[in-house]
């Protein structure tokens, strides 16, 4: 059973680098220009919709660990707000840094039992489960994103 050091760890290193994967969000976010970010093709999401969608999980679940309650919608999760400047994208992306920081800081203090406990209720698993699925499901879209920025930028 991991602890929560190592699982903020973890939620760190695929926002912010050191996992063995090479590849984080903000290197990789960070290199993408707004108007790559909102180009559409066909059948695909946007990279800033694939970004948005990511960081809204860790939004649900830092309210969570701020003993706040569990608020949050699949539904929601891809309603990003409208970019239309290089200087919004980057304000976007420096309040998913800080959110995140203040994720993992606050993860990596909360008491190992909890890890087991009901993530507010006990039909959304346990604390642990929950991280875990940010990880794994940070991991995913963030291939998404790399794959998207190749075809975006192919000749």
């Amino acid at each position: 059973m991991p602890t929560s050091k190592q699982l903020a760890t973890q939620v760190h290193q695929v926002y912010f680098g050191g996992n063995w994967t090479e590849v984080n969000l903000k290197t990789t976010v960070s290199n993408i220009n707004w108007n790559t970010a909102i180009r559409k093709i066909e059948g695909f999401n946007t990279i800033l919709a694939l970004t948005y969608h990511i960081h809204y999980f860790i939004k649900v679940q830092l309210r969570v660990l701020e003993d706040g309650p569990l608020i949050g919608n699949d539904s929601e999760s891809y309603k990003h707000p409208n970019i239309s400047s290089q200087n919004e994208w980057e304000t976007l992306q420096k309040t998913m840094w800080n959110e995140a920081e203040r994720f993992t800081k606050i993860l990596s203090k909360l008491p190992d039992t909890t890890l087991d406990t009901p993530f507010t209720d006990k039909k959304y698993g346990t604390y642990t489960s929950n991280i875990l699925g940010l990880i794994e499901h940070t991991h995913y879209h963030l291939g998404q994103i790399i794959i998207l920025n190749k075809l975006l930028l192919k000749p």
